[in-house]
């Protein structure tokens, strides 16, 4: 799957590329811009700004992978997601 191809998350960014990463609907139908983190049984798991999102995703940022296989640290991952988050469905203006 290429990068054009990937489906994120358009709250958290989340690569979604398994069934179970994708969140629902209230009708249990899979919803196909939200993960299952922040999206679940058709309301978004929490309340939080855009800034409180980037936090709490920070926490993960070893997970995080350049396309060279380094991680990322915990400053450039918020400064990467600063900069990916506003064009991100949820954050949109």
């Amino acid at each position: 799957m290429t990068p054009e191809e990937m489906i994120f998350c358009q709250s958290c960014g989340m690569p979604m590329t398994a069934t179970e990463h994708f969140g629902t609907e209230a009708d249990g139908t899979p919803n196909n811009d939200y993960c299952a983190y922040c999206y679940k049984e058709g309301v978004f798991t929490q309340e939080c700004s855009m800034e409180e999102m980037i936090q709490h995703c920070a926490q993960f940022h070893e997970e995080f992978r350049h396309e060279d296989g380094r991680t990322y640290t915990r400053e450039e991952a918020v400064a990467g997601m600063r900069e990916f988050f506003p064009h991100l469905k949820r954050w949109k203006k």
